[in-house]
């Protein structure tokens, strides 16, 4: 019963891992997922509002997938 429930969790924080992800994507280049920059776009920015919730509960949402998974390895 454990460990199907643990599937669960895994599989929930997973999707929303990946709609993290892929909305802090949206915003970018292709050229930039590359390597390149566009126009001096090169220059370092601080992350404010939106994008930077979505960085945060990234960061927190891989640690508890990792988590998780070594929880399952356990069980």
């Amino acid at each position: 019963m454990a460990q199907k429930t643990l599937s669960i969790i895994q599989i929930i924080i997973a999707l929303l891992l990946m709609i993290t992800i892929l909305l802090q994507q949206r915003g970018s280049e292709m050229g930039s997922l590359f390597g390149g920059g566009g126009g001096g776009d090169n220059v370092y920015r601080a992350k404010r509002g939106i994008e930077k919730i979505l960085f945060r509960a990234t960061i927190i949402l891989a640690a508890l997938f990792l988590g998780t998974a070594f929880v399952g390895m356990i069980i």
